[in-house]
């Protein structure tokens, strides 16, 4: 097991990245990453799930024209699309694949590649795009590459006391 202060540590020191080199991230460290998310809980393991990575330059551009917070996937090397199979898992399709993108996160920032989570994409156009069935849900495109400058600050959490009620 790995220790436990150690992976604590780990989980405060990542970060979102938004800046990344012009290199590419090895198809080993990729598949780390993929198998990371395989390796996901899910609802009754249903696992409704697919993964689109996505490497074309002019897609990337797309993509990040069509993500209001989003400019900066287009200067990745690569993203990856996450996409819940609705007929798989009617219920918990956002919860899985919700859970498949943290493990995808740290994963990468394991291996020293930074990414951030894509929330405010028009969705129906990148779907479009990435030629997703109209019952796939697109839950967020993570882009991913070596960390570019330095590595952002951490932003102020609540305390414990804060958001913990012991009933």
């Amino acid at each position: 097991m790995i220790n436990p202060e150690d992976f604590l540590e780990f989980i405060k020191n990542r970060r979102s990245i938004r800046s990344f080199q012009d290199k590419l991230i090895p198809d080993d460290e990729i598949q780390m990453i993929l198998e990371a998310g395989r390796w996901t809980p899910s609802a009754s393991n249903k696992q409704p799930w697919e993964f689109y990575i996505i490497r074309d330059k002019e897609i990337l551009k797309e993509i990040s024209n069509n993500a209001i917070y989003g400019r900066h996937i287009k200067k990745a090397p690569l993203a990856i699309a996450i996409v819940g199979k609705k007929k798989i898992s009617p219920n918990y399709y956002i919860q899985d694949t919700s859970l498949v993108s943290m493990t995808m996160m740290l994963m990468a920032w394991s291996l020293g590649i930074g990414t951030c989570w894509t929330g405010t994409l028009n969705r129906k156009n990148v779907k479009e795009l990435l030629g997703l069935a109209e019952n796939d849900y697109l839950l967020t495109v993570l882009p991913m590459g070596y960390i570019k400058g330095n590595i952002p600050k951490p932003s102020l959490r609540a305390t414990l006391d804060q958001i913990i009620k012991e009933i």
